[in-house]
């Protein structure tokens, strides 16, 4: 489930730690990396090594936006919908995406490669609109811009 080497290394930084539970998103994250998303025996490992309850892991990855508690694509794209990126056309450029992909928000293409998602902030309102696609944020979005950068990841193969 995680390589030992990243096992080891958060393993020790737990045992170090003062309140170990303060790294509770860092191991989730960890675990996520490894597989893709926060699986169920994941998130009850990341609560046995950090001697906290499963609920409590739990509610911590379904808090936060960027931990995945199912199977997401390779890449996973984050349309801003705050008020800022929202008053500057982000609605427009999520409904362009999802045409252009074939799916709806939530959802990931039949090939694996894109899921697509809504953010609530990206702190990138001086730049709006914004999306991020595997933690890169991408601003001043238009349809072309989208269109650009979307084919860079469509060029990839899968690692």
């Amino acid at each position: 489930m995680l390589p030992e080497q990243i096992r080891a290394e958060l393993e020790i930084r737990i045992a170090e730690a003062d309140h170990p539970q303060e790294l509770a998103v860092d191991v989730m994250l960890a675990f996520q990396e490894a597989a893709g998303y926060l699986s169920e025996r994941a998130l009850e490992t990341a609560a046995a090594m950090l001697k906290m309850h499963s609920l409590e892991i739990e509610e911590i990855a379904t808090f936060y936006t960027f931990i995945y508690r199912e199977p997401v694509g390779r890449n996973v794209i984050h349309v801003c919908d705050s008020v800022i990126c929202w008053l500057d056309g982000s609605e427009s450029l999520m409904d362009y995406i999802c045409r252009k992909l074939g799916i709806a928000p939530g959802q990931t293409t039949a090939d694996g490669k894109f899921t697509l998602l809504p953010a609530c902030c990206l702190g990138y309102c001086d730049r709006s609109p914004a999306m991020m696609i595997n933690r890169k944020v991408y601003g001043h979005l238009s349809r072309d811009r989208i269109d650009d950068i979307l084919a860079r990841f469509e060029r990839e193969e899968p690692a």
